[in-house]
């Protein structure tokens, strides 16, 4: 089932990510794309209030694809275009606490899941129907692909 994903509204909800945050969006693409990957190919769009002057714009790839709407209070408009533009919109889930967007989705059909529930599954990495995942101290990490890597320390400013 493909994801429509309401960006900043998500980073609220997440608290190793801060909104203050230059590069809030590419940490948050980051974990989307290890839930993408991780769910055999699901198909992430996520929407963003803006862009800001300097930053990645190409964020695209793994399975999500970024949109940045022109102003923050376009990201809303966005969201609800694509909603409305959906040709299987019972295929699709939006993730957002927004009441209006969430309105505009129900109504189409589409299934909504609060910002605060999905940001506990992308960060605990458990899928909808599976058991949590045990204790960290108990998991074994899978090791990065190189493609991972570069990702992960072109987002903290790190370089190879």
């Amino acid at each position: 089932m493909p994801l429509l994903v309401d960006g900043h509204n998500l980073i609220g909800q997440m608290p190793q990510i801060s909104l203050a945050d230059p590069n809030d969006e590419e940490r948050l693409v980051l974990l989307l794309r290890r839930y993408a990957t991780a769910r055999r190919g699901r198909q992430v769009v996520v929407v963003f209030d803006h862009g800001v002057y300097g930053h990645r714009a190409d964020l695209n790839g793994y399975g999500v694809t970024c949109v940045f709407a022109r102003s923050p209070r376009d990201a809303d408009a966005e969201l609800v275009r694509r909603i409305r533009s959906l040709p299987r919109p019972r295929e699709w889930t939006l993730v957002t606490s927004d009441r209006a967007v969430a309105q505009a989705a129900r109504e189409r059909g589409v299934r909504v899941v609060p910002s605060h529930v999905f940001a506990a599954r992308l960060l605990d990495g458990a899928a909808p129907n599976r058991p949590p995942a045990a204790p960290a101290d108990e998991r074994r990490d899978a090791p990065l692909s190189d493609a991972e890597l570069r990702d992960w320390l072109r987002a903290f400013g790190e370089e190879e």
